[in-house]
């Protein structure tokens, strides 16, 4: 196994997020006050005290007002040259009295601005630095950033290598968690670093042609569960998100070291490889303290943090390094079709729960096994799709990759009296009763092996067998989730090892429910063609909300192709005899599915292929 990777990641961020509000202790709003800018230097200094005495260094991300304040340049080029920290450009931190003058506009994000003033802001951002450093930064980021702006930077700046680009599962769930009033849509990319396209930032680059030319790393090291099925900024390697979850007792956190130690648990998933993160601007240690945590403990948080990662390098289990070598480094470690898996427990509350994280340049999924392996999250990165993101295009917020399934936004296994979610599971029928996968819980384990042939790898989720009983008979079926790569396909394989009647049939139904979208809501779904294919014939359903079905037996396709989201979504099955179907949705429930039903006997097996592909 190889050492953790470490970037920690520092801004002397002289306005910090919503800090202006407590230091100003209601007073009329003044970004310029001294006593802020004070406090937030003094922080920035603490932050960077912290990490050099526990022997690691930092990335400092200068922000737009640190250009401007003497002191945080020269304690940049001290620490760069006493402790090898990197000097980078941020793009948070744009708000400070001259940015507010120049630009006439209180807008921070820079993914929303337009495109016009996107170029003139890094201009004016990179040639100060130039101005002041001698030099062009060789990393940059924000919360997020989108492909258009990655692309003129790398155009106008190429020593630039590395960029915080996305923040993961920063969607719906962390809007409604902020009073619907923190407009950062963004969720639906990788939650570990990743060569971003030229089309998309969320997704992959599948050769060089795509490479947009940086290494994203994501803004926080989230968890991957409770993240997923919450807020995720109650639960990250950031300390003070930790305090902000409220998980801590009697001033310590051991679940923030649990955290950390399940990312380096991920080395097991990709060949050694494991990476963490810490990005903390000097607004989360404010002094007068955030949330119910006072400033003393908001400190301790933060020592303790980095005291831990401390240790680890000296045990010779982490390595630190700044953004820009961590480009380098990975770009030696990965290749373009090499996936990241985790396949993550949950360490906070109990359950017992596991879910699988996979992504490659074709897609981003998620299994849960409390569903029984069912596939609950979905995008389809094979679309590449072009997403503009700011003012004066159709997103000025919402820069989430479109789903094709998302539980969270639509529903997942559906339990109302009407309708259904999307998902992608089995149901096994034997004499009138039904049974849905969903509800059978399992456990997974984790193996590779290398694809014939070739130099890459499947990754392979083996479930625990599960036992499935109706009221006259009792079986036992296992399942395989195999994730080819370079395929685009995930593979289910279902087997029926043992029944309480050998001679029974059952009959099994592998399915798909999705649709498109970014939100809870709903999208047009008139585009959508849904087909059917055979050897000799074939069929299609033009999506107009009227609950059609066809069925063909013997089909050895069925696909939807999804033209708003460039994506074709297919199915195929293994059995000459299964009966292939087409389901269209209604308006109250807008979706569509796919599916294959075949008759199974004791030792028989059925193989599913899931497969994306860019629509032309």
């Amino acid at each position: 196994m190889d050492n953790l990777i470490l970037n920690i990641i520092h801004r002397p961020e002289m306005v910090p997020e919503y800090a202006e509000k407590l230091t100003g202790h209601g007073k009329e709003e003044d970004i310029g006050r001294k006593a802020l800018l004070t406090e937030s230097l003094d922080i920035f200094k603490l932050q960077q005290e912290t990490a050099h005495k526990n022997g690691l260094k930092t990335t400092i991300q200068m922000t737009y007002a640190s250009l401007f304040n003497e002191e945080a340049v020269a304690l940049a080029k001290e620490h760069h040259e006493k402790y090898g920290d990197e000097i980078a450009m941020g793009l948070l931190g744009l708000p400070c009295t001259e940015f507010r003058e120049k630009y006439k506009t209180k807008d921070f994000c820079i993914w929303m601005f337009s495109m016009e003033d996107k170029k003139s802001i890094i201009d004016d951002l990179f040639e100060k630095f130039h101005g002041i450093f001698g030099f062009y930064p060789e990393s940059t980021g924000s919360y997020y950033m989108d492909a258009e702006l990655i692309n003129y930077i790398k155009e106008k700046y190429p020593s630039v290598k590395c960029a915080i680009a996305t923040c993961w599962e920063e969607g719906p769930k962390a809007y409604h968690t902020c009073n619907n009033s923190w407009y950062t849509l963004f969720d639906g990319g990788p939650w570990n670093p990743w060569i971003p396209s030229k089309q998309n930032v969320h997704a992959p680059a599948a050769n060089e042609a795509e490479d947009s030319g940086i290494v994203a790393i994501p803004h926080l090291s989230r968890d991957l569960l409770a993240c997923y099925d919450g807020n995720g900024s109650n639960f990250g390697t950031h300390p003070q998100n930790v305090l902000r979850g409220m998980i801590y007792q009697d001033g310590e956190y051991p679940y923030l070291f649990n955290l950390i130690d399940q990312y380096r648990h991920l080395a097991k998933y990709n060949n050694g490889y494991a990476y963490n993160m810490m990005f903390v601007g000097p607004g989360w240690l404010n002094k007068m303290g955030r949330w119910e945590a006072p400033f003393k403990l908001l400190k301790k948080s933060y020592e303790d943090g980095m005291a831990y990662y401390g240790e680890l390098k000296k045990a010779g289990k982490l390595t630190d390094m700044t953004m820009s070598e961590f480009a380098s480094h990975f770009r030696t470690k990965k290749t373009y079709t090499e996936p990241e898996c985790a396949l993550w427990k949950d360490i906070l509350y109990g359950s017992e729960k596991q879910l699988f994280w996979y992504t490659d340049p074709y897609m981003r999924a998620c299994i849960n096994m409390d569903q029984g392996g069912a596939l609950v999250d979905l995008r389809p990165y094979a679309a590449k799709l072009i997403w503009e993101v700011g003012i004066g295009t159709k997103h000025v917020q919402d820069a989430s990759y479109p789903f094709l399934i998302q539980e969270k936004y639509r529903a997942g296994y559906f339990t109302h009296y009407a309708g259904e979610g999307t998902i992608r599971s089995a149901k096994l029928i034997y004499q009138g009763e039904e049974v849905d996968l969903c509800l059978c819980r399992t456990k997974a384990v984790f193996s590779e092996e290398e694809i014939l042939g070739t130099k890459t790898k499947n990754r392979i989720l083996t479930l625990a067998p599960m036992e499935i009983e109706f009221y006259q008979l009792t079986l036992t079926l296992e399942t395989r989730i195999i994730f080819s790569e370079d395929s685009g396909e995930i593979r289910y394989e279902r087997t029926i090892t043992k029944m309480s009647d050998p001679d029974a049939v059952v009959e099994i139904n592998e399915y798909i429910v999705a649709c498109y979208g970014t939100t809870e809501y709903p999208e047009d779904m008139t585009a959508i063609t849904l087909s059917l294919k055979g050897a000799a014939e074939s069929t299609e359903i033009s999506y107009n909300y009227k609950c059609r079905e066809e069925e063909m037996k013997g089909a050895k396709l069925a696909a939807a192709v999804i033209p708003p989201i460039e994506t074709l979504v297919s199915f195929r099955s293994d059995r000459e005899d299964a009966v292939g179907y087409i389901k269209e949705g209604y308006a109250f429930s807008p979706m569509f599915t796919l599916g294959f039903k075949a008759a199974m006997k004791e030792k028989e097996a059925l193989n599913t292929w899931l497969k994306l592909e860019k629509a032309n």
